[in-house]
C-alpha cells in the first residue's frame, strides 16, 4: 500500500478508521498489563487517536509513530497542546508534555528510538495493512519491540471477501503464524461487534468480532 494512499486520506479527511471516543478493549484490559505509571509507551501508526489521551491519563509517556503530518498537527490543535518540532534522520518529533509523535515511516525508525520503552498499544496499525505489508510490519515491530517488553494489541477479523479493506481481517490463526515466532501471545477477548459497526451492517457482512491481545516480546 504506497503511502500517498494515506496522505490522501487524511488530506481529504476520509478517516472512518478514526475513532471519536477511546477505544472500550484499551479501558477495559489496559489496567491487566500492570505497567507502571511512568512507563514509555510505543503506539505505531497512531493517527489522532485519543486513546494517546487516555494512556498519558495513566501517567505514561507516550511515543506514537504515524506518516501523516496532518494527522499528528491535528492531535495537537484538537487537544489544545502547544508542541515543539525537531528534525532527525528521516523523521520530525513532536513532542508536547508528555507525548512525542514520530512523523514519517515505521519502517525506517531507528532501533534507538524505542529501546527504552517499556509498553506498547497497537489497535490502528496491524489492520492497516494488507497481508504482504503486513508480514512485514509484524518482524519491524518485533524489531522495535525490546525483550520481555508487554503490550496490547487490537484486532478486527470479518470474511475478507465482503469488504475491502482498511481495516483489514485479522484471524487469530494470523496472529499464531506471524506474531507468536516474536511474542508470547494471550488472547484476552474476542467479541462480536457487528451491530456497532454500521459500515460493516451496510455491506452486508455476516460478522465482525474484534479482539485483544497481551503479546509479551520474547528475548
Amino acid at each position: 500500500m504506497d503511502p500517498q494512499f494515506w496522505h490522501e486520506k487524511w488530506q481529504m479527511q476520509q478517516i472512518g478508521f478514526h475513532q471519536p471516543q477511546v477505544n472500550p478493549f484499551l479501558i477495559r484490559f489496559w489496567p491487566e498489563l500492570g505497567m507502571a505509571a511512568n512507563s514509555k509507551i510505543f503506539v505505531p501508526l497512531c493517527g489522532k487517536s485519543l486513546d494517546m489521551c487516555y494512556l498519558a491519563e495513566q501517567g505514561h509517556q507516550v511515543q506514537g509513530c504515524e506518516l501523516s503530518q496532518t494527522a499528528i498537527e491535528q492531535f495537537f490543535e484538537e487537544n489544545q497542546l502547544p508542541f515543539q518540532v525537531e528534525s532527525k534522520h528521516q523523521h520530525q518529533f513532536f513532542s508536547a508534555d508528555q507525548i512525542e509523535l514520530i512523523q514519517g515511516d515505521i519502517f525506517t525508525i531507528d532501533l534507538s528510538e524505542t529501546a527504552d520503552i517499556r509498553g506498547f498499544y497497537d489497535r490502528a496499525a496491524l489492520i492497516a495493512w494488507p497481508e504482504t505489508m503486513r508480514q512485514q510490519y509484524a518482524t519491524t515491530l518485533a524489531k522495535l519491540i525490546p525483550a520481555n517488553v508487554s503490550g496490547l494489541l487490537i484486532t478486527l477479523d470479518y470474511p475478507q471477501d465482503t469488504l475491502k479493506g482498511p481495516p483489514f481481517a485479522v484471524s487469530q490463526e494470523w496472529i499464531e503464524q506471524y506474531l507468536a515466532p516474536y511474542f508470547e501471545v494471550t488472547l484476552l477477548c474476542c467479541e462480536d461487534v457487528l451491530a456497532e459497526n454500521p459500515r460493516f451492517v451496510n455491506k452486508q457482512v455476516p460478522w465482525l468480532n474484534e479482539a485483544a491481545y497481551r503479546l509479551t516480546r520474547k528475548v
